[in-house]
């Protein structure tokens, strides 16, 4: 049982959250193309010289980086909740780029072939951790308690449990190069191979967690006392930009898994 104090600070930023939210639709009634840029890095607030086996940085996706304002509302305030963590952000293409420079062959041609970029930004974040390292968080995710503090310095890993008690992936916390990451990259990586599996939720999301990570041997934390979802944003202001809409929408007009795509390489 978490501290009752731990339960009240969540609510008490669920609350701000909201209020913050609501007014946005009278900013951006107002205002209705102004749009703020995510950096694609910003150092730590605070320079840190204790060791840590997490490392301290923070990855984050998503399909643009000129963002509305309850979505850089956001990442301000996971600023203030991780000042001691620098800061990465990918957009389609970089993500892409990346993968091709640290995965190249089987993994990135099987990249290339999912079609949604919720799709691929879940094979993305695993990777991207097991390469470097650092704390992934979704776009409309934010903390609820500092992220130095929920860490600590030898926490090797962290997973989110939802209400129901099952894994999800919009937080996910690991130092690099573990096997509980190698397990959820391979068994992503022969989803895409055999595409049998319906949806981007089984085919490259949590449904993967779920079936090849053993909770009992995971550390892991109820999401109210790390990270929870769509307080300061939502679906109207996330996706205002795309057309196609969020991912469980999109998914029942495009497959998943298609042919390889020849991304653009930046020169």
């Amino acid at each position: 049982m978490k501290p009752l104090h731990r339960l009240l600070t969540t609510r008490l930023i669920k609350l701000i959250a909201h209020a913050l939210k609501l007014s946005c639709y009278a900013f951006h009634f107002v205002f209705p193309d102004k749009r703020f840029t995510l950096p694609a890095r910003a150092a730590p607030l605070i320079r840190s010289r204790r060791p840590t086996t997490i490392p301290r940085t923070i990855w984050q996706t998503n399909f643009t980086d000129r963002v509305t304002l309850p979505v850089y509302l956001n990442y301000l305030f996971n600023r203030l909740m991780a000042p001691g963590f620098e800061y990465r952000f990918m957009t389609t293409a970089a993500r892409a780029d990346f993968i091709a420079q640290y995965y190249p062959g089987e993994i990135f041609q099987h990249y290339s072939r999912l079609q949604i970029g919720a799709a691929q930004a879940d094979f993305w974040r695993v990777l991207v951790l097991q390469a470097h390292g650092g704390v992934y968080l979704d776009i409309d995710a934010h903390l609820t308690w500092p992220l130095g503090r929920l860490l600590g310095s030898d926490r090797q890993s962290l997973f989110i449990r939802t209400k129901r008690g099952d894994l999800s992936n919009y937080f996910i916390a690991s130092k690099p190069h573990t096997p509980q990451l190698d397990a959820v990259i391979r068994a992503i990586n022969a989803n895409i191979e055999e595409n049998t599996l319906e949806g981007v939720f089984e085919m490259t999301g949590p449904g993967v967690f779920n079936r090849v990570l053993d909770m009992g041997s995971l550390g892991t934390v109820l999401y109210r006392y790390a990270c929870t979802q769509g307080s300061f944003t939502n679906e109207h202001f996330q996706y205002i930009d795309k057309p196609q809409g969020k991912w469980n929408r999109e998914q029942k007009r495009v497959a998943v898994v298609g042919e390889n795509i020849a991304w653009p390489r930046r020169p």
